[in-house]
């Protein structure tokens, strides 16, 4: 598999997986179940349903350039039509991003529960779970964003979910545990944690020993 430096590439690299191959893959499980008893269950307009969501995801994405001042009232109805579709997760985590860059982390933090609540992918989930307690930080919600970090989450983000818990703790003057925060997620990056991580629990050891 692939490591991604950022989440940005991560959520890039899973949209342009099911920009391409999304049809494919509906159709594969179509054709895949023909095989078997009870078919006829899995109607025809079950197949163009999802075919068309697909294509009006590919609309929506296009949108975001073409119509930028529209994106937001689009995506929303986007996801209330098809909030239980893959996309419906993808279409909050932009939301989001948009809401982000004019910095209304009300919004932002509107989308990424949605981002979680719709998404049926583990890797989309985590990434907004990250975001979200990240974001509760930036809105003073300090046992929030603890609480947002308690769900489970794959293993490849303990390294993020525990510098966001250490950010976190360190808000709350809880030194000790910020500390071991930091040690743990430095020790789940294998020896490749990043410079900005280290500079945390240095300068969290300095700070101490200052004291």
């Amino acid at each position: 598999m692939e490591i991604y430096e950022t989440e940005e590439q991560q959520v890039d690299a899973i949209k342009s997986y099911w920009n391409k191959n999304g049809n494919m893959i509906i159709a594969g499980i179509v054709l895949g179940l023909s095989g078997f008893v009870g078919f006829n269950f899995y109607k025809d307009a079950q197949l163009e349903t999802e075919l068309a969501t697909s294509d009006a995801y590919q609309t929506l994405v296009e949108s975001i350039e073409k119509k930028p001042e529209g994106f937001i009232a689009a995506g929303e109805k986007f996801i209330t039509d098809n909030k239980d579709s893959s996309y419906a997760g993808l279409t909050a985590l932009s939301l989001a991003k948009k809401s982000a860059s004019h910095q209304d982390w009300p919004q932002v933090e509107k989308y990424l529960t949605t981002a979680i609540e719709s998404s049926k992918d583990e890797g989309i989930k985590a990434i907004a779970t990250l975001r979200l307690a990240r974001v509760q930080i930036q809105l003073d919600k300090v046992d929030a964003a603890l609480t947002t970090l308690s769900a489970p989450l794959p293993q490849s983000f303990k390294s993020s979910i525990e510098e966001v818990k250490g950010d976190a703790y360190l808000l709350q003057d809880k030194k000790d545990l910020a500390r071991i925060s930091y040690q743990d997620a430095i020790a789940a990056t294998a020896g490749a944690a990043s410079q900005s991580l280290q500079m945390k629990l240095d300068d969290l050891a300095e700070n101490i020993v200052l004291k």
